[in-house]
């Protein structure tokens, strides 16, 4: 007996409004029998050529529906907002929401049973995901991948990582102009996301500690033809988790999300997680905190791979990829069920590594300590992070004059001033820069070292900053400081020439002046007028809750899974 599925509710009828989904459904050449009661299946495509991470993605989807068709599903592609972290402004991540809102109401409001979530870059994967949870139906994700390895003069070089390199060394006169041109042509060879672990491969490798994905799915290369198979498996795939009712929350629960810290931390991966995995846990409605992610402090750094260590993805895939990861990692591991409905153990069952100096043993890491570290103290008092993994060993542990930048504008006009009052034990401060302060928290965090310092030699500082940093950046840089400058945080009232004590094994970070001091400037400051007064970004700006919190709308949290009974004629 035909199981009623949810999509008889558009193309079960035998009414006027059944006639309607399923006559201009059939425009398309679809036959009578697709709407026998088997599964619907909607593909999620963030394809875009503004995403060039996403390139790849059309190609994937034909994939999928392979193996839908395979497995006896009726698959049906339908397109969301794309965002194309290398191309928009003022930043992606003031429209991750946007999309997580766009994903929400289009599953909602087709006649799907399930959804493949086609993503990649990165904040596609985690709007995706925001919006799935929301709805809750059998989900399963295929990613774009990783591009193939840069190269450039007989080296490879990475996505973000050399960018930033490379930037500073034409700042300091150590590289030309006409190598960093050509360096450019050399970086982004394939589609496919950064091929470094940035927030984009970052996030894929997560998503596969999650149980959300099939193994392999986070570093096979975007253009390897055994991605195309495993878009084929998933295809197969979700049909069977319709057939067995594996919802989202079936899949992410708490410990699903305490793996994904932990994996984060061995894989060296994004502070972006940070606020995606907290955005996703109140989508579903999970007790998850920023203190949460000091479960990963202490594990070690397994994966060699740029910004924390010297490989790309494309030498992780090669080397065994996550499944080894897992394996590494199994003592630590919760038990948690996956998209294959088994445990996430069976992830590493028969994983074995091809390369160990690029995915290290338990016992050999490349770092004793990888882990995001929490940060709290006056200047943060509702927390900020810090990846030490990517920081400079002895900055962990500074003090040291403030020099403040009020604002992005301030610090371009001035950071490569020569005369600049800085020296290497300056502690770079950047306000407006949070979620309702730029808006949409953009990846400034790791600012530039001022031009007269880099000439030096200098190229790390302590960096404070209420924004975010690229997954592929580096160095000893605070980010996501709560509340944020713009919110009232303390912030600010930092002022040129404060110290600031920073303690990475402590977890603390103090403004080191008289909490009186600090009452009189509080009293005087005011909040700088909104950027933006009409459309999305005023709803953002009006409802954006802080990064402590996952900086979604508070609108959004939580979940609503009733069925849509309303009809449009």
């Amino acid at each position: 007996m035909t199981k009623t599925r949810r999509n008889r509710a558009w193309y079960g009828k035998l009414d006027k409004d059944g006639f309607i989904h399923r006559s201009w459904m059939k425009n398309q050449g679809f036959p009578d029998h697709v709407f026998d009661g088997r599964p619907v299946i909607g593909i999620c495509n963030t394809w875009s050529e503004f995403t060039p991470c996403n390139s790849g993605l059309r190609e994937l989807a034909e994939g999928v529906k392979r193996g839908v068709w395979e497995a006896g599903g009726f698959p049906v592609e339908f397109p969301v907002m794309s965002l194309g972290e290398t191309q928009m402004k003022p930043t992606a991540m003031l429209f991750r929401n946007l999309l997580a809102m766009d994903v929400e109401e289009s599953i909602r409001a087709y006649g799907m049973d399930g959804v493949v979530l086609l993503g990649g870059c990165d904040k596609t994967t985690p709007g995706q995901l925001m919006g799935a949870a929301s709805v809750d139906l059998p989900t399963i994700v295929v990613s774009a991948g990783p591009m193939l390895n840069g190269k450039w003069k007989g080296r490879d070089i990475g996505s973000g990582t050399d960018v930033w390199k490379f930037s500073e060394a034409v700042r300091a006169g150590e590289m030309t102009l006409q190598d960093f041109m050509a360096a450019e042509s050399g970086m982004s060879r394939s589609k496919g996301v950064c091929m470094t672990m940035g927030t984009a491969s970052t996030m894929a490798s997560l998503v596969e500690a999650m149980g959300m994905s099939l193994p392999l799915n986070a570093a096979l290369p975007a253009v390897d033809s055994r991605r195309m198979a495993l878009a084929h498996m998933t295809g197969g795939r979700i049909v069977g988790m319709v057939e067995e009712e594996l919802k989202f929350s079936d899949v992410v629960t708490r410990a699903s999300l305490e793996n994904a810290i932990l994996a984060n931390a061995a894989v060296g991966g994004s502070t972006n997680a940070v606020v995606h995995l907290l955005a996703i846990a109140g989508r579903l409605g999970l007790d998850l905190s920023l203190d949460d992610f000091e479960i990963g402090s202490e594990v070690p750094l397994l994966v060699n791979c740029m910004p924390s260590g010297q490989y790309l993805m494309e030498d992780f895939a090669y080397a065994g990829g996550m499944p080894v990861v897992l394996k590494e990692l199994a003592s630590l591991l919760r038990p948690a069920r996956t998209v294959l409905g088994g445990d996430i153990s069976a992830y590493a069952e028969g994983a074995e590594c091809y390369n160990d100096d690029v995915i290290r043993p338990f016992a050999n890491p490349l770092k004793p300590a990888s882990g995001v570290r929490v940060l709290r103290g006056n200047l943060a008092p509702d927390g900020a992070i810090i990846k030490p993994s990517a920081a400079t060993a002895h900055l962990l542990e500074h003090e040291g004059e403030a020099y403040v930048f009020e604002n992005i504008e301030d610090l371009k006009a001035n950071i490569d001033r020569e005369d600049l009052p800085v020296t290497p034990d300056t502690v770079l401060v950047l306000k407006g820069c949070g979620p309702k302060g730029y808006p949409g928290m953009p990846e400034v965090g790791n600012m530039p070292i001022p031009a007269r310092l880099v000439k030096q030699g200098v190229r790390d500082m302590v960096r404070i900053s209420d924004g975010r940093m690229s997954g592929t950046a580096f160095g000893t840089v605070v980010l996501h400081v709560s509340p944020e400058a713009q919110a009232g945080g303390p912030l600010a009232l930092v002022k040129t020439g404060d110290r600031v004590r920073l303690s990475a094994s402590q977890g603390a970070l103090e403004l080191l002046v008289d909490s009186a001091e600090l009452d009189r400037r509080r009293a005087a400051w005011q909040p700088d007028p909104p950027h933006y007064t009409r459309g999305y970004a005023k709803l953002y700006v009006d409802h954006v809750m802080q990064a402590d919190r996952g900086a979604d709308l508070d609108f959004l949290v939580g979940q609503d899974t009733r069925p849509v009974t309303r009809e449009s004629h």
